[in-house]
């Protein structure tokens, strides 16, 4: 049974990779993208994924690396060091990779998006992230963009408001999942205002790729000591983040372009395969919950509270505070004593909330909801209704890894990517 949270096995189970030979060689043409990480927040596996992006830029057409920290301190700041890091390793490696994109082209192209959570709206201001992608989105060309997002979906959120055109120009390939509840108010508006764009929701399938710590193999705990100790100043750097273990959670998403046939979601890739999702479940709740309610695990859970009817409290300023597993998330005031909190989960099982606010008059509530192990679940009229180009973790037991859904389609190509990405390496040292 599966317990509070979905953990990782002790084991990883070789597999054979001859599933698809289709999905072993390169993308017929370099695909456009723009990268949106938030690198230098609280996770640094954006740091190793980026080296892995680096290493493999000619691999792709990069048209923007965007700073988008909706939690913690990233910037792009530490995209521009992590480029520093490249550019004392490109003279070598564009000698045998010449197609390598430069330094300096690079630096051209990092933006800052949006610092923080987007409030219930979804949207904020235009940042120069999100300006940039829509600059880039309406350019002129026979491919579309692919947007990367490794972390909160703001900046996302913020070209498709300001620029509504753009939406049938762009691809996302999300690293959902525990990012999701950074920025559940963005994703509700996607969702609800452009529910035909093309989009690909890797809620888990991309934890095939995270290194398992009790694996003393070159593929997991050894790998640094493997690949990347000594090799060039990107290698000796790699140590740095998860004492070397690769997590790389946000490789997927640079994978999938990679090798494969990213016009086919449902075909084999090195970034995973995945099922068509109809519709995104979202719970309303007009009062409290209790452990009797359940939901499906990242699904959209909505909190409509009444309280006092304010004239003098700013729409989309956050006045309410959610504190669920000592997290705190901000809640927002509509009008006529209503309140409202959104919030999303990977953990598991019954979990304990409160709700609190300075607002004189809102008396402190507490409550209770039981996440269930399945998305998404079956369909209610308060879900999303999706297009048919939205796209999530295939569903079954022929596509689980460690328990998670569709992680086997990333999994088992994992010991060719890094393979691969350790020859180029090997070039360093």
């Amino acid at each position: 049974m599966k317990t509070i949270f979905k953990t990782l096995a002790l084991t990883a189970t070789a597999f054979s990779c001859t599933a698809d030979v289709s999905a072993q060689q390169p993308a017929a043409t370099k695909p456009r993208i723009i990268i949106s990480t938030d690198i230098g927040g609280t996770d640094p596996d954006d740091n190793q994924s980026m080296a892995h992006f680096l290493v493999f830029s000619d691999m792709f057409e990069t048209e923007g690396l965007v700073s988008s920290p909706s939690y913690g301190n990233g910037s792009a700041g530490e995209i521009l060091r992590m480029i520093d890091l490249y550019e004392k390793d490109f003279g070598i490696l564009s000698r045998h990779f010449p197609s390598l994109a430069t330094p300096q082209y690079l630096r051209s192209v990092t933006k800052q998006g949006q610092r923080g959570l987007s409030p219930y709206s979804g949207f904020k201001t235009p940042t120069e992230g999100s300006e940039w992608i829509v600059t880039c989105a309406r350019r002129e060309s026979d491919r579309p963009l692919w947007v990367l997002v490794w972390g909160g979906l703001e900046d996302v959120a913020q070209a498709l408001h300001d620029a509504p055109d753009i939406a049938g120009k762009i691809r996302v390939y999300w690293i959902g999942g525990p990012n999701k509840k950074w920025s559940i108010n963005s994703y509700a508006y996607i969702a609800e205002n452009f529910p035909d764009i093309w989009f690909i929701e890797c809620n888990e399938a991309y934890r095939g790729f995270i290194g398992l710590k009790k694996e003393n193999d070159i593929y997991n705990a050894s790998f640094c000591n493997a690949f990347m100790n000594g090799a060039g100043h990107l290698g000796n750097d790699f140590a740095n983040y998860y004492a070397g273990l690769p997590k790389m959670g946000d490789t997927p998403s640079l994978l999938y372009l990679m090798y494969g046939d990213p016009e086919n979601p449902a075909g084999e890739s090195w970034g995973g395969s995945f099922q068509r999702l109809s519709f995104s479940p979202r719970n309303v709740f007009c009062r409290t919950t209790t452990a009797a309610d359940t939901v499906a695990v990242y699904s959209h859970i909505e909190l409509r509270l009444n309280g006092p009817d304010k004239t003098d409290i700013a729409p989309d300023s956050a006045c309410i505070t959610l504190t669920v597993r000592n997290q705190k998330w901000p809640g927002f005031y509509l009008g006529n004593g209503v309140y409202v909190v959104r919030h999303s989960t990977y953990y598991l099982g019954t979990l304990q909330y409160t709700v609190e606010s300075t607002v004189e008059g809102f008396e402190p509530l507490q409550g209770s909801i039981t996440v269930r192990n399945e998305w998404p679940g079956t369909c209610k009229a308060s879900d999303y209704r999706l297009g048919s180009n939205w796209w999530t973790d295939r569903n079954g037991s022929q596509y689980e890894w460690n328990n998670y859904s569709g992680a086997l389609t990333v999994f088992k190509w994992r010991r060719n990517v890094i393979d691969e990405w350790g020859k180029r390496m090997e070039l360093l040292k």
